[in-house]
């Protein structure tokens, strides 16, 4: 994998002073527990931070940024017409070696059709076996874009897409796109225990799955076959702390020595400290409110408009964050994506609201759920003041919300089947390109049973955004899908935000990503 290796970090450091740096353990306070262990059973940061330990793609967004990278792919060429995409894959590469897999041949071509097979062919015995959905792939319309995969020799393999698609390199280098074991799959579906792909992870990363204790803590070790460099950190453990305040008193008890993002309210206790450092980035993402668009009342777009512009923004950024590290998001992507909407505004308009209410049929308002976000988010840093601020704005429209939240799983598992009129959610991209915001939360492709947004004009312009590689021809679709988002308002967009990172100051080769994932790879406890 091209990386940005901290070669500069060995400076100076004699052969006797490693093993002293290796005995050191990394704990990352997280917080939520990842939802499994295959990644592309989920679409959800928390789990992604764990799944990148264990697992590379074909390529990878480089460190830091957003250009793509070869990972287990050394090479590759795009056929002229842009249908066809051929890896040659980097030799001498080993599946982890553990407690339950002990591979008998290197990464090669089979692993990959295995891999990329699962996405698009649900027919194949391990996906039958296994009867879950993929989110991962469905969210980004693999099945619908990719038409194959085929093995040219051991070494080699060639996808061939159905249509032109702009961005489909980057799809390689999400989260979901971590290359398998078909070795590791042939036992267990022989074995009967398909789903224990989930349980008991195989990848090719730098570190691999030691344990689980479930809420509590992830537990892995650097992979000792691992094909790029050896890491210092012989065990990386994710200690689940879903309290704020907890996270914070342990880094500073050095119990940990990262921590997920905090919240602007903490930066000047944490700065304050001298053995903590704060590192931040201006993040691609966004939090918003979802509407059902199965329930009556939000079907409606004027009620939706109403329920939008009756939401004073202003007051809300002022109590949730107070330093101004967040912007009031008005499209679905933040302006620092190209492509963004500049002619869009937000509204604050109580009265209007009223006025739509009632052209749509309830002078009187009417009764709603709004779901609070139950984990702490840099665009959502504090879901339950969020809940009771829009509460308050919303009765002043007639609109009598009740709020309910629950666990971060069950929260998922719940707005997903779609029993919410009104929830909080967020995305963040990986890759900065608009279609990343947009066809993975607003495309038909992931509107289920009609609770999520499906509009054909909309959808015609993703399509036709991803088949042209013309920057400009693909700004002006983006332009008026955005349009066609602010007419229909099937979210309230809230906020885009800085992320801040803490952590103690003798860890080392720490980089920032800019959609604020952690890789630990080459991170280490000086």
């Amino acid at each position: 994998m091209m990386k940005l290796h901290t070669l500069f970090l060995l400076a100076g450091l004699g052969t006797a002073a490693l093993p002293a740096l290796a005995a050191k353990p990394l704990v990352f306070c997280a917080e939520t527990a990842p939802e499994g262990f295959d990644p592309v059973l989920w679409d959800s940061a928390s789990t992604y931070n764990v799944t990148r330990q264990i697992f590379q793609g074909l390529v990878a967004f480089k460190r830091g940024g957003v250009d793509i990278v070869p990972a287990l792919a050394s090479k590759w060429e795009i056929s002229a017409d842009g249908l066809s995409y051929t890896f040659h894959l980097r030799k001498g590469v080993r599946f982890q070696h553990t407690d339950y897999f002990n591979p008998t041949r290197p990464f090669s071509a089979d692993d990959v059709v295995f891999t990329v097979q699962r996405w698009i062919r649900p027919e194949l015995p391990f996906n039958t076996a296994f009867k879950t959905q993929l989110l991962g792939p469905a969210n980004y319309g693999i099945a619908q874009s990719l038409a194959s995969v085929q093995k040219l020799d051991p070494y080699t393999v060639r996808l061939q897409l159905k249509e032109r698609n702009a961005t489909f390199l980057s799809f390689l280098a999400m989260g979901f796109a971590g290359m398998q074991s078909a070795e590791y799959a042939e036992q267990l579906l022989r074995q009967n225990r398909a789903a224990d792909i989930n349980q008991l992870p195989v990848g090719t990363g730098p570190y691999q799955f030691k344990s689980y204790a479930k809420d509590s803590a992830v537990r892995l070790q650097a992979n000792a076959d691992y094909w790029g460099r050896p890491q210092l950190t012989r065990s990386l453990v994710f200690a689940i702390v879903t309290d704020p305040q907890v996270r914070i008193q342990k880094l500073k008890n050095n119990e940990c020595q990262l921590a997920a993002a905090v919240r602007e309210a903490d930066l000047d206790s944490l700065q304050a400290d001298r053995n903590i450092k704060v590192d931040s980035t201006g993040a691609m993402n966004i939090s918003y409110l979802a509407y059902n668009l199965k329930r009556p009342q939000l079907a409606s777009r004027d009620v939706r408009v109403a329920l939008d512009i009756a939401i004073d923004r202003d007051a809300l950024f002022k109590a949730l964050f107070p330093r101004g590290g967040a912007t009031q998001a008005v499209n679905p992507f933040p302006p620092a994506v190209w492509g963004w909407n500049g002619k869009i505004r937000n509204e604050y308009n109580p009265a209007r609201a009223r006025q739509l209410l009632a052209r749509a049929g309830y002078p009187d308002g009417f009764s709603i759920n709004l779901w609070a976000l139950p984990v702490q988010r840099p665009t959502n840093p504090n879901g339950k003041l969020m809940a009771q601020m829009i509460q308050q704005d919303w009765a002043r429209i007639g609109v009598r919300a009740t709020i309910q939240s629950y666990e971060w799983g069950e929260y998922l598992k719940r707005a997903g089947q779609g029993e919410h009129d009104v929830y909080m959610s967020g995305l963040t991209s990986d890759s900065g390109d608009p279609d990343d915001f947009l066809w993975t939360a607003l495309s038909c492709s992931v509107s289920k049973n009609g609770q999520r947004f499906c509009n054909q004009e909309f959808d015609q312009l993703l399509l036709k955004a991803r088949q042209t590689n013309d920057r400009k021809q693909r700004t002006a679709y983006y332009l008026k899908a955005q349009e066609i988002f602010k007419r229909e308002r099937p979210w309230i967009t809230m906020a885009h935000s800085r992320i801040y990172i803490p952590m103690r100051k003798e860890v080392q080769g720490f980089v920032m990503n800019p959609n604020g994932s952690f890789g630990f790879e080459d991170v280490y406890v000086k």
